[in-house]
């Protein structure tokens, strides 16, 4: 495309020479005696050419309302020798250059080629920037790692489409934030987006979230009330922890995903929805698959789009950008003193384990951001959870003497309820188990209606 360029000159002769070559050498010309005439073309050009000295507004003015405009547009200004200071303060407020009168047109055309090629390497560079930050940064996710890169380049290939996503990865290493950013860049990304953390809600109420009740549907349905699909219409629905979906809700679940259809608890209405459905989970469904605690069509009905997480200690070379990321976003919130994070830091954090992964480093940077009271955070300052595994274990880390790993097994899993005073969903959490995963082994050992 040809580059427009506004010439602001009140000497009509010389107005009209610069036109005709600027026009000979290719440029489309838009041309003003002052720079009243002059505001109406400035959303079109490329580049502005205006004296300093105009009547009425003049060439400074000009140049400021042109950048108001359009701040990356460059501006050259062209003045008489006797008034280069101006020209000098034009450059301050962001003249691309300026040029003498009286100047050859090969200076003139020398000096615009300049001014268009510098903007246009800035051009590109800005757009190199916004590209990497789509790249690197969805929402928040910082990620340099090749692990990271593929699974950006995976979400932002599967984001346009409709596919169900089945998440997979450990607690805290970003799942949530990885179903948004492919909720964003999907055509559904001005309809609603509808987590339901499938732990948090009791078993028995559980169907009647997802899918709503009608009145009268059991005690105390005092009115009907529409579930998390229902209010998902049209936009994304995010499973998380779906391996804790009781058998009976994931046969419901299934029809969903195949057909599009349900029924409110205590209805017989058929209501149709259009939903994209993202599943996540931090267990080996597999491993449910082969204990029966979870349907292998349903699972095969997720897992169109797969898409695995690596732990934070398997993708080191993230925490840098990840810390410094933390820092700059915290920091300021917290009224800390410290606004950037020293190499010694950095170094202490890369050498831990993160069994919390990303969130555990969150909230470790923000931690140490509460507690320092320098202006940059020190390996002195980063305050590590007490007792967390290091990134090394231990050598001698095996079964007790004299006890088999399935007694082994149970001693664990006893402890886990022991901890959690019998609370079985707390007990799963602890143990990286589904709830069902859960109750399988306690009915092995004898232990589930205990």
């Amino acid at each position: 495309m040809k580059k427009r360029i506004l010439v602001v000159e009140d000497e009509e002769k010389l107005r009209r020479v610069i036109e005709l070559q600027l026009a000979g050498a290719g440029y489309e010309v838009d041309q003003a005696g002052s720079g009243q005439q002059a505001v109406s073309y400035l959303d079109n050009a490329d580049l502005l050419l205006t004296d300093l000295k105009l009547p009425g507004m003049s060439g400074q003015e000009l140049l400021t309302l042109a950048h108001r405009h359009n701040a990356q547009m460059p501006v050259i200004v062209m003045t008489a020798f006797g008034t280069v200071e101006t020209a000098v303060e034009a450059m301050k407020s962001g003249a691309a250059d300026f040029l003498l009168k009286p100047f050859s047109l090969d200076h003139l055309m020398n000096v615009i080629e300049k001014a268009l090629e510098v903007s246009s390497l800035r051009d590109e560079n800005r757009k190199l920037r916004e590209e990497l930050g789509l790249r690197y940064q969805f929402d928040n996710i910082i990620g340099r790692s090749r692990a990271m890169q593929e699974i950006f380049a995976t979400v932002m290939r599967v984001a346009p489409t409709r596919a169900t996503v089945l998440l997979a990865g450990e607690s805290g290493v970003g799942k949530d934030l990885i179903a948004r950013a492919i909720h964003h860049h999907s055509p559904r990304r001005g309809r609603p987006f509808v987590k339901i953390n499938c732990t948090a809600i009791p078993e028995n109420l559980m169907e009647s979230e997802l899918f709503g009740f009608d009145k009268g549907a059991f005690t105390g349905a005092t009115a009907s009330k529409p579930g998390k699909f229902e209010l998902a219409d049209t936009g994304t629905v995010f499973l998380d922890e779906i391996g804790d979906v009781p058998p009976s809700v994931q046969v419901k679940l299934l029809r969903v995903l195949q057909e599009r259809e349900f029924e409110r608890l205590g209805s017989n209405k058929t209501l149709r929805i259009d939903v994209r459905v993202i599943a996540a989970t931090n267990v080996d469904l597999r491993a449910a698959l082969e204990q029966g605690t979870f349907r292998e069509d349903l699972f095969y009905r997720l897992n169109v789009v797969p898409i695995d997480i690596p732990p934070l200690r398997e993708r080191k070379e993230d925490i840098p950008f990840l810390a410094r990321h933390f820092v700059a976003k915290l920091a300021a919130g917290l009224g800390s003193t410290a606004d950037s994070i020293e190499e010694d830091a950095i170094e202490k954090l890369s050498e831990y384990h993160w069994p919390g992964n990303v969130r555990q480093l969150e909230n470790v940077i923000e931690r140490s951001l509460v507690l320092s009271a320098g202006k940059t955070l020190q390996a002195s300052d980063i305050r590590l959870d007490v007792g967390a595994a290091l990134r090394t274990p231990s050598s001698d880390l095996f079964l007790p003497e004299g006890m088999t790993l399935e007694q082994f097994e149970q001693s664990i899993i006893r402890e886990a309820l022991r901890r959690c005073g019998g609370n079985k969903s707390q007990a799963a959490r602890l143990l990286g188990l589904t709830r069902n995963a859960l109750r399988y082994r306690l009915s092995q050992i004898g232990l589930e209606n205990s």
